[in-house]
C-alpha cells in the first residue's frame, strides 16, 4: 500500500514525498488507519517494522487538522537512545509540518534540564520522554498536561522489564482520561495487558510477526569456550569488509575489553555503555551512524534504541539471557527489507539460554565449524541437557522439577 492511499494533509504527502517514503509497511498499513480515526490501539510488531512513522504521521496528520495550544502528544519510551532517535525522526517530519517536539531524558547538565524545563513549560506539541526523567519534572510543579489528546507507550514490554510500571501509572494521572492512547510492544506477556488495560480503552489490536527475526537476516553461530572468544571475534572481523559492524555484549566490563583488543589489532572500534556522559554516547553514536567509526561495541542499552541503516553485521558476543533480546538484538540488521547477518557467540554455559532462543523463533540456527587456527569448540548439547532434565510426581497432583547440583531445584 502506497502512503498517498491514506487520507493524509497535502503538506504531510509532499514532505513523504521529499522524504522518498513510497510504499508502507505491513505495521504502517495496519495502523495508520486506526490511529487516523482516533481509536486507542494495541501493537506488536518487532523492531525495524517501521512503528514510529505508524504513529507519528497520523499523530501530526491530526495536529494539522486544527488549532492546538500546549502539550498536545506525550510519548513514553524505555531509555534516552530511543527518544533521540524518534526526536531526529520527528524533526525529520517537522522540516515539512509546522509541529514542534522535543526530547525529555535523563543523563544531563543543568543547561540541558533548563532547557528541557523551557520546551516543557512553552509547550512544545509532542513531547518524547523516559518515565523517570519525566517524572522528576513533573514532580517540580511546572508541567502541565491538561492539553494532552494523545499518549504513546513505546517499546512497552522494555519499560516494563526494565521497572517503571509505577512510574507510567503516576504520569498518567497527569494526563486527562479522555485521550487517544497507542502502545507498541515487540511483545505481549501478561504484564503488557494488564498495563494495556489500565491505559487503553476497546483498543483495536494489531499483530505483525511476533518475536521473530527479519527474513532478510542470515543467522550462525559458534560453539567456543570462553578464551576463544576474543581470537575468534578477531579472525572473523579480519575477513569481514564491511562498513557497519555491531558487537553486543551484556556486561559493560566485556565491552571495553572487547574495543581494547580490536583496536589493538588495528580495528576502528569504540564502546557505549552506561559509564559514558550522554555527550559522548551521542558522540560515538554519531560517527557510528556516519560510518566515522566502522565497529561499535555496546552493552543492550542501544538494542533497542538506535535507528541506523544499513548495518552489515551484528555479532552477539556472548548469548543474551532474555530471548526476546536476541530478536532486538539481530533486529539491528536487516532493517526495512535489506539484507544482513547476525552471528552468535555460545559457550557452554550459555547453550540453554541459546536452545530457547531457537525454540522462540522456531528455527535451528547453523553452527559454523570454528577456523583451524582457533581449535576446537565444546559441542551444541542443548536438546539433549532439556531431554534430560528429570521430573517427579508427588501426592496431590504436585510437581517438582530437578535440574543439576549447581542449579538445584525449585518447587
Amino acid at each position: 500500500m502506497e502512503f498517498k492511499q491514506f487520507n493524509f494533509s497535502e503538506k504531510i504527502l509532499e514532505g513523504l514525498e521529499a522524504m522518498r517514503f513510497e510504499k508502507a509497511t505491513p505495521v504502517q498499513e495496519k495502523t495508520i488507519p486506526v490511529i487516523m480515526e482516533g481509536n486507542d490501539l494495541i501493537a506488536c510488531a518487532q523492531t525495524g517494522t517501521g512503528k514510529t512513522a505508524a504513529y507519528l504521521l497520523p499523530l501530526c496528520n491530526r495536529l494539522l487538522e486544527k488549532e492546538h495550544h500546549g502539550i498536545k502528544a506525550l510519548i513514553l519510551v524505555p531509555t534516552r537512545e530511543l527518544a533521540i532517535q524518534i526526536d531526529q525522526q520527528m524533526e525529520g517530519f517537522g522540516y515539512f509540518l509546522p509541529v514542534s517536539s522535543t526530547a525529555i531524558y535523563g543523563g544531563n547538565d543543568s543547561q540541558e534540564w533548563a532547557r528541557q524545563r523551557t520546551a516543557l513549560e512553552t509547550g512544545s506539541d509532542i513531547v518524547i520522554t523516559t518515565p523517570g526523567r519525566m517524572l522528576q519534572h513533573l514532580n517540580m510543579g511546572y508541567v502541565n498536561f491538561d492539553s494532552v489528546e494523545h499518549l504513546i507507550l513505546d517499546e512497552a514490554d522494555r519499560m516494563l522489564d526494565m521497572g517503571f510500571f509505577e512510574d507510567i501509572m503516576a504520569i498518567t494521572k497527569h494526563i486527562p482520561e479522555k485521550r487517544q492512547t497507542m502502545m507498541f510492544s515487540a511483545t505481549m506477556p501478561p504484564k503488557i495487558r494488564e498495563l494495556a488495560k489500565k491505559t487503553l480503552t476497546n483498543p483495536a489490536e494489531v499483530n505483525i510477526a511476533i518475536s521473530k527475526p527479519a527474513e532478510g537476516i542470515l543467522q550462525a553461530a559458534y560453539m567456543v569456550y570462553d578464551a576463544q572468544k576474543i581470537p575468534l571475534l578477531n579472525s572473523l572481523l579480519r575477513e569481514k569488509d564491511m562498513p557497519s559492524i555491531l558487537v553486543f555484549s551484556s556486561r559493560k566490563q566485556k565491552v571495553k575489553e572487547i574495543v581494547q583488543s580490536l583496536k589493538r589489532n588495528g580495528f576502528n572500534a569504540k564502546a557505549i555503555h552506561s559509564d559514558l556522559e550522554q555527550a559522548e554516547r551521542e558522540d560515538v553514536l554519531r560517527e557510528f551512524k556516519n560510518r566515522k567509526t566502522q565497529i561499535l561495541v555496546a552493552t543492550d542499552i542501544i538494542a533497542r534504541g538506535i535507528d541506523i541503516e544499513k548495518i552489515d553485521l551484528v555479532i552477539n558476543y556472548d548469548v543474551p539471557r532474555d530471548a526476546e533480546d536476541y530478536v532486538h538484538r539481530v533486529g539491528r540488521t536487516a532493517r526495512a527489507e535489506t539484507q544482513g547477518v547476525a552471528l552468535t557467540l555460545i559457550n557452554e554455559e550459555d547453550q540453554r539460554d541459546f536452545y530457547k532462543i531457537e525454540r522462540l523463533i522456531e528455527k535451528d540456527i547453523y553452527k559454523i565449524p570454528l577456523p583451524p587456527e582457533i581449535g576446537e569448540g565444546p559441542q551444541y548439547r542443548a536438546p539433549e541437557m532439556f531431554k534430560s532434565r528429570k521430573t517427579k510426581n508427588f501426592k496431590g497432583g504436585k510437581r517438582k522439577n530437578f535440574s543439576n547440583k549447581k542449579r538445584g531445584y525449585k518447587k
